[in-house]
C-alpha cells in the first residue's frame, strides 16, 4: 500500500499496490500492519457500502463524537466520486480546512479519514458503488453532521449536487454544533 499525505494532518490518499499478470491484478486494499506502521489505526469494527443510481448524488457531511469517534477508510468501487474531510479538531493548525479527492473504481485508491474530521462525499457518475471500513460501530447517539454547503468551509464541489438527503440538508451550519 502506499500512502500519501494530504494537506490535513492525519488524512492519507491510500493507493493499492498492484501486482499484474496476464490474469489482472491483486493488491491488498486493507492491511492493520501497514496502517499500524503508518501511525494510522488499523482495527475494523464495520464494513459499509452506499450505493447511488443518480450522479451528483451527495452524502455527507458526517462525523461520531467521541467516545464513537471513528476513522474512515472510503474506495470508490463502480463510478466516480469527489471525496472530502474536513478537519473539526479544534486544536488543530488545519480546523476548518478541507481536503478533497477524486475517487474511482479504475483507480483503487481511497481516502484515510482521522478521528474528528467530518467526511461526505458526491457521486460524478451514475450507479457509482463506494465501500468504507469504519474503527467503531455505528452509535446513533454519538452521530453528527454538518452543513455540506456551509459558507465558513467553503468546500469546493466540483458540481452542484441535485440530490441531498433531506437529514444531510438539515444539518447544522457550523456555529451551532458541538464538536
Amino acid at each position: 500500500m502506499i500512502f500519501s499525505k494530504s494537506d490535513l494532518p492525519g488524512v492519507f490518499v491510500i493507493e493499492p499496490e498492484r501486482r499484474e499478470d496476464k490474469r489482472g491484478f491483486f493488491a491488498r486494499i486493507w492491511c492493520g500492519r501497514e496502517l499500524e506502521e503508518q501511525g494510522l489505526e488499523g482495527r475494523i469494527a464495520q464494513v459499509n457500502v452506499q450505493f447511488s443510481p443518480i450522479a451528483r448524488t451527495l452524502r455527507g457531511m458526517h462525523y461520531q463524537l467521541a467516545p464513537n469517534a471513528e476513522v474512515k477508510i472510503v474506495r470508490c468501487n463502480r463510478g466516480r466520486i469527489f471525496d472530502v474531510a474536513v478537519d473539526l479538531r479544534p486544536g488543530s493548525t488545519t480546523y476548518l480546512r478541507w481536503f478533497g479527492v477524486d475517487l474511482s473504481g479504475g483507480d483503487g485508491r481511497m481516502l484515510y479519514v482521522p478521528k474528528g474530521c467530518a467526511h461526505g462525499y458526491l457521486t460524478l457518475e451514475p450507479d457509482t458503488e463506494v465501500i468504507y471500513f469504519t474503527s467503531e460501530f455505528y452509535a446513533p447517539e454519538s452521530a453528527r453532521g454538518v452543513c455540506y454547503d456551509d459558507a465558513s468551509l467553503r468546500i469546493d464541489w466540483p458540481v452542484k449536487p441535485v440530490l441531498v438527503s433531506t437529514a444531510d440538508r438539515a444539518w447544522p451550519i457550523l456555529q451551532e454544533t458541538d464538536t
